[in-house]
């Protein structure tokens, strides 16, 4: 669960304020001491992934793709040995609708 900045922000001032230690403020603001301490490094919360998705290849699946419309995404994703979430979320990002067209079987 991610806190809001503001609340990250008040228990950083409360803790400064009135001296707490991590522990004190942890406990008084029903958080846990590494949430806290991470807070006092960097209070803003990082929403992003540093990394890209690297196990399925783009290419490779943009062909799947285009010689096997009609497969189910469990079939493709163990053709590409991967979780179906994983596949989903790849097939996503290439712009892909789960849903048929109209006039396809």
């Amino acid at each position: 669960m991610a806190y809001p900045a503001a609340f990250r922000k008040k228990l950083l001032s409360v803790m400064k304020e009135q001296s707490l230690t991590i522990p004190e403020a942890a406990e008084r603001f029903g958080v846990g001491m590494a949430s806290v301490s991470r807070w006092k490094n960097n209070p803003d919360p990082d929403f992003s992934r540093n990394k890209p998705g690297t196990k399925i290849d783009r290419d490779a699946l943009a062909k799947d793709l285009a010689g096997h419309p009609d497969d189910f995404l469990y079939e493709r994703a163990a053709r590409f040995s991967v979780s179906m979430s994983g596949m989903g979320a790849a097939v996503k990002r290439l712009g892909f609708s789960r849903k048929k067209k109209p006039g396809t079987s």
